[in-house]
């Protein structure tokens, strides 16, 4: 089983650099189906939340790309292990996941 990477059909998406670095690495291709907005809520949802909570209204200036990384892991740490939400019954992804017989 490969890693999925879902994306819409933009055209970066189509680049036959970025196909073969997907063949490259084991990752498999997910796309939504064109004006399917639906498919891609969940990615949609979670990418805003992540944008609103952790990137926005904060001061980037002097940050690099290893501080940047490590301080991204460990908000993506914090919302699947600690960030509850009201749809999951205020429990946090991986405790709904558990919930529902998924190995975290």
């Amino acid at each position: 089983m490969h890693p999925i990477v879902h994306s819409d059909c933009g055209g970066h998406y189509r680049w036959p650099g970025w196909i073969e670095l997907c063949e490259r690495y084991g990752l498999a291709r997910s796309m939504s189906k064109k004006s399917c907005s639906p498919d891609n809520a969940a990615c949609e949802g979670f990418f805003g939340r992540l944008k609103n909570e952790f990137f926005y209204y904060r001061d980037w200036k002097g940050i690099g790309f290893s501080e940047f990384s490590g301080r991204l892991c460990g908000y993506i740490d914090y919302y699947n292990q600690e960030r509850q939400k009201k749809s999951s019954g205020w429990r946090s992804p991986d405790e709904y996941r558990r919930a529902l017989g998924y190995r975290v």
